[in-house]
């Protein structure tokens, strides 16, 4: 049988905040909103998420500026798929949904785990697929939890692996390619199934960069080649 999959609500540095079954997670500045956002273009209550039987949705809540779907205005509530941006103010909210089971995979400031799901085998590994979960979400709940171990992504160019220690990259490989560029392609992926190993014996580091110059980098280049297509 499946995995339940878990719905999550993701805005780094922000940890992420679980969407439960018949739950209603409510979004904006105001401090007793479960989902709160710092930004002063956003309304005090601005939005909320909720499941209602089987879908999870987005609704505005008359905010001042509207809330946006992959950038586009929404009128009333309007269905989530994995992966979609919920636009609220100056924030940008992904909505994941993941299988697996992690007990305390993120650790907050003070030492106390927070579990986002309910473990079921001891040799279980963190799992998805990224039309589901956006690999610069995997790679930064993976550098939020301080992470060590091995993700491994089947893109459309062939399988990548990258290694971390402490929540950072150490060395990356594919087929074709090792170091940076094989980190890239890995950063590059929007398709594909992942899958985070926590036992995998480590390399030497040979990555002298941190996972937010990574993605940085990675969000340049992709910047760089969307300027180059034809308009």
């Amino acid at each position: 049988m499946a995995a339940e999959r878990t719905a999550l609500l993701f805005c780094p540095p922000l940890a992420p905040v679980e969407v439960t079954r018949g739950g209603r997670i409510a979004i904006g500045r105001g401090r007793d909103c479960e989902f709160p956002v710092c930004t002063d273009d956003a309304s005090r209550r601005h939005a909320e998420v909720y499941s209602d039987d089987g879908l999870y949705l987005v609704r505005d809540l008359a905010s001042k500026n509207g809330t946006f779907v992959n950038g586009e205005l929404i009128g009333g509530p309007r269905a989530l798929e994995p992966g979609d941006r919920i636009g609220v103010g100056s924030a940008a909210i992904t909505f994941c949904l993941v299988q697996g089971s992690i007990d305390g995979f993120i650790s907050d400031p003070s030492g106390h785990e927070t579990a986002f799901f309910k473990p079921q085998g001891a040799h279980e590994a963190f799992r998805g697929d990224l039309s589901e979960m956006p690999i610069f979400v995997v790679l930064q709940m993976l550098e939020m939890g301080r992470k060590t171990g091995l993700l491994e992504v089947e893109t459309d160019r062939g399988p990548a692996r990258i290694f971390l220690g402490d929540g950072q990259p150490l060395h990356a490989e594919t087929e074709k390619a090792q170091g940076m560029d094989a980190a890239l392609v890995m950063v590059g992926a929007s398709r594909g199934r992942f899958r985070f190993d926590a036992n995998a014996p480590l390399p030497e580091r040979k990555l002298e960069i941190s996972m937010t110059e990574l993605l940085l980098e990675a969000s340049r280049q992709l910047d760089e080649k969307r300027e180059q297509l034809p308009r």
